[in-house]
C-alpha cells in the first residue's frame, strides 16, 4: 500500500499501483529511493545528498524498462557511484535531460511551496499548476521550455485555452466550483508562479544558471475593478442579512462572516478561519497570529463586536466561523453570498468588494490613506494608494461649500 513520506516500505509493483495523485512511496531497502505519483506518471526518483548538498535525480517513469526492480538496481547503481567520489556531471545531465515540467511542479510543490509558504498560498499555487502549467507544459522536458514557450504559454491562459471545453466543469483543487477561465490577471499570476519555478530549477542544477525564460516576457495589464457599495445598496444587503436572520434560510455563521467582513475589511481566509482564542471582546480586538501579511490586530468597532457578542459558540468547535463538519470552519462562502447578492440586487459584487467597500467609507469618512492602511493590514503603502481617488470627494464637496457661501457674498454685493 502507498506510504506517507515519513514511511518507508519496499516498493514493488503492487504498492506502484495503489499510489495516489500527490502521493510518494519511498523504498525501505535502499534509503532516498522513492516513487512520486503526479498527475498521471508515476516516476522514480533518488533523494541523496552530494558533497553536502541534497541533490533529486529522476530515475524514469513507471513502465517499460522501468519497473521497481530495475528502477532499484539504477539508484543502488547512482549511489555506489557517488560514494566513489565519481564525477556527477554525467547524473546532472541525466536528471535534466529526463525532467519533464510535471517534475519540476511536483518538486516545487514538495520542496518549496509546501514548506516555505502560508497553507493558502501554497494551495493557490497549487491550483494554478494543476489548472494551467501542467495542461499546457507539463509534458515538455525542463530544458527545453524557452521564452517563446512561455510567451504562447501566457496568451493561452488568457484566452482561456485550458477551461473545460464545455464551460461547466473545474479543474483540480478549485475552490466552490468555480470554472477555470483564465484571462490576463491569472496569466500574471501564473508567469510570476513559473518564474520563481525555473529559478528554483536553477538552485536544483535542473537548467543551466541564468536560463529563466521567463525573464522578459511581459505581464499583462490589469484593469483593477474595485466595485464599492452605495448607501442604497448597503441598506439593501442589511435587508436580505436580517431576513435571512429571521428566516434561518441561511445559517447564523453566514450571516456573521458576512456582516464582519464589512464592519471590519477583514479578508475573508482571515474571517473564515478565526477562532475564538484569537477574539479579545473585553479590548475589541482580533490577534491573528498569522494572516497573509504576518500577525496582524483586527480592531473592532461596536457593530463588529455586537455580531460576535451575539453568534454562539459549539462545544468542541474552536472556530468563530462554523462549518457543517463537526470542528471544522465554514470552507464554501461563495455559494450563500451568491444567493444574498441577488435577492440584494447586486450581483456584480465579489465578496472582496465588501473590504473595499469598508476602505471606501473610511476615505469618505475623512479618515487618511496610513491610518486605513493600519485597519486594513497593508504592510505597503502603496496598497492603500488604490483609495486615493475616493478622498476626492469630500474635497469636491467642500469645494462647493465654499463656492455656495462665496456665491451668497456675491449675491450681496450684486444686490448692494
Amino acid at each position: 500500500m502507498p506510504t506517507t513520506k515519513r514511511e518507508r516500505v519496499r516498493i514493488t509493483k503492487k504498492v506502484v499501483d495503489n499510489l495516489g495523485p500527490d502521493a510518494v512511496a519511498w523504498d525501505s531497502e535502499i534509503r532516498g529511493f522513492g516513487i512520486r505519483c503526479q498527475r498521471k506518471a508515476k516516476k522514480y526518483v533518488l533523494k541523496t545528498r552530494v558533497n553536502g548538498r541534497q541533490r533529486w535525480f529522476t530515475i524514469g517513469e513507471h513502465g517499460s524498462p522501468w519497473t521497481p526492480d530495475s528502477a532499484r538496481k539504477e539508484a543502488l547503481s547512482m549511489l555506489v557511484d557517488i560514494h566513489k567520489g565519481a564525477d556527477i556531471s554525467s547524473l546532472r545531465a541525466h536528471n535534466r535531460k529526463q525532467s519533464t515540467m510535471t517534475d519540476l511542479c511536483e518538486r516545487y510543490l514538495q520542496d518549496h511551496a509546501f514548506q516555505h509558504k502560508k497553507a493558502s498560498s501554497a494551495a493557490e499555487d497549487k491550483r494554478n499548476i494543476n489548472n494551467h502549467v501542467i495542461p499546457l507544459l507539463g509534458s515538455m522536458l525542463i530544458t527545453e521550455v524557452t521564452r517563446d514557450d512561455i510567451n504562447g504559454f501566457k496568451r493561452a491562459v488568457r484566452d482561456g485555452k485550458t477551461a473545460p471545453k464545455d464551460g461547466k466543469g473545474s479543474r483540480s483543487g478549485h475552490r466552490g466550483g468555480a470554472v477555470v477561465s483564465g484571462g490576463p490577471g491569472v496569466a500574471n499570476r501564473c508567469l510570476a508562479l513559473l518564474s520563481k519555478m525555473f529559478n528554483l530549477s536553477e538552485c536544483w542544477n535542473l537548467r543551466p544558471d541564468g536560463t529563466n525564460p521567463v525573464r522578459h516576457v511581459e505581464k499583462y495589464t490589469e484593469n483593477m475593478v474595485e466595485r464599492f457599495l452605495n448607501k442604497d445598496e448597503l441598506g439593501r444587503l442589511a435587508h436580505v442579512l436580517s431576513e435571512a436572520e429571521r428566516t434561518g434560510s441561511e445559517t447564523p455563521f453566514v450571516v456573521a462572516a458576512i456582516r464582519l467582513l464589512l464592519f471590519t475589511g477583514a479578508r475573508l481566509g482571515e474571517i473564515l478561519t478565526l477562532r475564538w482564542e484569537y477574539v479579545d471582546l473585553e479590548h475589541s480586538i482580533i490577534n491573528l497570529q498569522e494572516s497573509k501579511t504576518g500577525k496582524k490586530s483586527i480592531f473592532l468597532n461596536s457593530l463588529a463586536a455586537d455580531v460576535l457578542t451575539a453568534l454562539p459558540r459549539v462545544d468542541n468547535n474552536p472556530h468563530v466561523i462554523v462549518g457543517r463538519k463537526p470542528g471544522a470552519h465554514l470552507v464554501n462562502l461563495r455559494k450563500p453570498w451568491y444567493r444574498i447578492r441577488k435577492l440584494a440586487g447586486i450581483e456584480d459584487v465579489r465578496i472582496h468588494d465588501l473590504r473595499h467597500s469598508f476602505a471606501s467609507i473610511a476615505v469618505s469618512g475623512g479618515l487618511t490613506l496610513p491610518l486605513i492602511g493600519k485597519l486594513l493590514g497593508h504592510k505597503k503603502s502603496a496598497t492603500t494608494e488604490r483609495y486615493a481617488h475616493l478622498a476626492d470627494e469630500p474635497i469636491r464637496a467642500a469645494n462647493e461649500e465654499i463656492a455656495q457661501l462665496l456665491k451668497h457674498s456675491f449675491k450681496k454685493t450684486d444686490q448692494g
